[in-house]
């Protein structure tokens, strides 16, 4: 099975460093680049961009399909790794402080900055849908030490306000590290560690949880009584479909995924799984693919 080309940054920010790139719950490709960056090393992997100055200004460039339009943002304070988009054209990004605290900030129609909020340390995932909900979910560095992040999964009104924070039902392991995740109006999945079950936690109050064939699965897409797994078990191009029934996740076929070439897929970026679809980066944060199951 082939990915499908979904959006391209165009050539004429190719000298400019991407801070961070999502697709949002519109199907619209984010990227939030400065003109002003160097790439620092990092002693967990690839460097990263990092601005010269703070506060800074950068430049939102939006592809929703039908063209590009740029948004620009003056004062920017946090050091961006993570952006959504939120109804009534606000976004929210979640970054680092020199304070190291409110980390996160909802950023007006201006491009201005408006209230900031603490989301809780190690957030792996930073994602909004269409109804004015947020989620974030953590991985074990802030589990193990932070108040806010101990929940593994919370949820956050789209003005920053935390809602809700995941308990598991009795007899069920607590959240360690988040590795799968999917937001769709409403709802939110989460694949986890440790037995890396599949969480179903929908806004109403209903959560449910389902034993899965699957470990360590680095995305997944769901749609009408299935989830389709990408990755785990150390084999990162591997599709696994599967039925849901109220206890578990049955395997019902497997394949491969490719690159639209049909190159082999050896490498990609954190999947963000919107829904039936799941988009992927390639080796650089400027493309984006999509798999729709």
């Amino acid at each position: 099975m082939a990915l499908r080309p979904h959006a391209l940054l165009p050539r004429q920010y190719d000298h400019q460093r991407v801070l961070a790139t999502t697709v949002d719950a519109w199907g619209r490709a984010l990227w939030l680049i400065c003109p002003d960056a160097e790439l620092q090393p990092s002693s967990f992997g690839r460097p990263y961009p990092k601005p010269r100055s703070s506060p800074y200004d950068a430049l939102l460039v939006i592809d929703s399909g039908d063209g590009v339009r740029e948004q620009l943002w003056r004062d920017v304070r946090l050091r961006v790794t993570r952006l959504d988009a939120l109804p009534n054209g606000r976004f929210v990004v979640e970054g680092h402080t020199a304070a190291g605290d409110q980390n996160a900030q909802i950023v007006g129609r201006d491009g201005r900055g408006r209230r900031s909020f603490t989301m809780g340390r190690a957030v792996e995932f930073l994602m909004a849908d269409r109804r004015h909900h947020l989620w974030s979910a953590y991985f074990d560095e802030g589990v193990y030490c932070d108040p806010i992040s101990a929940a593994g999964l919370v949820r956050w009104d789209s003005g920053g306000n935390r809602q809700w924070g995941y308990t598991p039902p009795e007899g069920s392991e607590y959240i360690d590290t988040v590795y799968a995740f999917n937001v769709d109006d409403g709802v939110a999945w989460a694949n986890y560690y440790p037995g890396f079950p599949l969480l179903e936690v929908r806004t109403n109050g209903g959560v449910r949880l389902r034993s899965t064939p699957v470990a360590a699965p680095e995305g997944m897409a769901v749609h009408e009584g299935h989830v389709t797994m990408l990755g785990g078990d150390r084999q990162p191009d591997s599709l696994h479909r599967c039925r849901l029934t109220e206890r578990e996740a049955v395997l019902v076929e497997e394949a491969r995924l490719t690159l639209p070439n049909g190159a082999p897929l050896e490498r990609y970026g954190r999947p963000i799984g919107r829904g039936r679809h799941l988009y992927l980066r390639g080796a650089s944060p400027r493309q984006w693919y999509v798999l729709g199951v």
